[in-house]
């Protein structure tokens, strides 16, 4: 081979070794660089893991002592903790910063940032957010504590649950639960003779969504403790007492405010219900005086009624309003819903009305009635009575017919429930006879409110102790 030739094939050998050295160095670049991700991820993973670790450690602390936010310091945070493997080594740690929201100074919720960090790189971070509180009865479109029957023109969206049987003619997008197996279907609830149903039957559905026998939901365990209410709005709320008359006109107002108005006259009419026959109700208003203004306290949104309330108005804000006698122990007051109670914004209201007895739909009601809000009637039951006109036939004792002017409320169009009914009673807003349509409403919506199940107004009954999330964010 001449001098040519072994020169060609040298300079040959070096291109070739520097383009196999070029690509070794990228390949081993591309392989560190890839390592360096896989890396940076996993710390990232755990980072996340480690901020989920933090979260679950303060559902823990809240389940001893529900009302720390300090994690048992008493001082401000942030509070760090490290995490560490079985065999000791450090894994990470996870950082939180808590904040409670409190209500007549009460705390009511819990807001926590954890913010993990691998111990293999704590340059790598990942933070969550998240909202504890206890699970309320606004997860429910209705709460029943009685055998119910929902007919075939109601419309539920939310989950339904009744501690005695339910009979669904109705149709539903959620699950509807009973507490029972079996129960006794009367004539009553459309059966006759008779017979023993299983805890869910009807026409309506899908079935797929029925669920029985369920755990029964405690209903002393929800009942709100009214005297506790009392104080809150003696001390920071708005405390209205007894009327002297037949009980106060309420309404809200769009802007925060809400009128007050004593009833000093009423009409009095027959009305009808399952658990009491027919009885005299005053619950039409024909006279009342002139009104008081109150602004509904941003720090203790409670109002207590300590009489009978007439109920309507835009509400802002999310409040509490009970009317109760927590004084007299054979004196139960109602809530009577005389026209639309609904919200003055398209988020954040919201308005639980308790009745210590019932919460009625009055006589004198709109054809179109729209009420949101978590109802609950402590003692007696959700419902509108059954009314009869002027003409009323033999077939009753004579005096139940209403007066002529009335005559035009007995039957309505439509009732929408946005929110929850939580009913210790049968609810009935629609009456019936021999398959005909005679009193209340011809078609009803009811369909619950995921804003109110995620959050409540204040002292809304809970059906749990145990804290839960309620928001849940990854936040980086």
């Amino acid at each position: 081979m001449g001098m040519a030739q072994r020169g060609y094939f040298t300079l040959l050998v070096l291109v070739y070794a520097a383009v196999f050295l070029t690509l070794l160095s990228a390949l081993s670049g591309y392989i560190f660089v890839q390592k360096r991700l896989e890396l940076g991820k996993e710390n990232r993973e755990k980072a996340f893991h480690l901020a989920e670790a933090g979260l679950e450690y303060y559902r823990w602390h809240l389940a001893h002592w529900p009302d720390d936010a300090t994690n048992g310091t008493g001082q401000p945070g942030p509070y760090v903790h490290t995490v560490v493997d079985p065999e000791g080594g450090v894994v990470g740690t996870f950082s939180l910063a808590i904040s409670a929201g409190s209500l007549c100074g009460k705390t009511n919720t819990i807001a926590i940032t954890s913010t993990g960090a691998s111990a293999a790189d704590p340059t790598y971070t990942r933070t969550i957010t998240a909202r504890y509180t206890k699970p309320s009865v606004a997860e429910f479109s209705t709460i029943v504590n009685s055998n119910v029957w929902v007919g075939e023109d109601r419309v539920i969206s939310g989950p339904y649950h009744s501690n005695g049987g339910v009979r669904m003619d109705g149709t539903h997008n959620a699950t509807v639960s009973s507490g029972v197996s079996t129960w006794s279907c009367t004539a009553t609830f459309g059966c006759s003779p008779s017979s023993n149903k299983a805890g869910v039957f009807g026409s309506g559905g899908p079935a797929t969504l029925w669920t029985y026998p369920a755990p029964a939901v405690d209903f002393n365990g929800i009942s709100v403790d009214l005297a506790t209410l009392k104080g809150y709005a003696t001390s920071s709320g708005v405390y209205i007492g007894p009327s002297g008359g037949y009980g106060w006109r309420i309404i809200f107002n769009s802007d925060g405010t809400f009128s007050v108005r004593r009833v000093v006259g009423t009409t009095q009419v027959w009305g009808y219900s399952t658990e009491n026959g027919w009885q005299q109700e005053r619950t039409v208003m024909s006279n009342v005086q002139a009104a008081t203004n109150y602004s509904i306290p941003e720090d203790c949104p409670v109002v207590f009624v300590e009489d009978n309330v007439w109920l309507e108005g835009a509400v802002s804000g999310k409040v509490v309003l009970a009317a109760a006698d927590v004084t007299s122990t054979n004196i139960d007051r109602s809530v009577i819903l005389n026209n639309s109670l609904t919200y003055a914004n398209s988020s954040g209201d919201g308005i639980t009305v308790i009745g210590e007895r019932d919460v009625l739909v009055g006589l004198q009601t709109p054809d179109s009635m729209t009420v949101q809000g978590i109802f609950i009637a402590q003692k007696g039951k959700f419902g509108r009575n059954h009314y009869c006109r002027s003409e009323c036939d033999s077939s009753h004792q004579g005096n139940e017919g209403l007066s002529s002017n009335l005559d035009p409320f007995v039957t309505r169009s439509v009732l929408y429930t946005n929110g929850t009914v939580v009913s210790n009673g049968r609810i009935g807003t629609k009456w019936t006879s021999g398959g005909s349509f005679i009193s209340g409403y011809a078609q009803r919506y009811d369909s619950y409110d995921r804003d109110l199940a995620t959050n409540p107004p204040p002292f809304t009954p809970v059906t749990s102790d145990d804290f839960k999330f309620v928001e849940w964010r990854d936040v980086k």
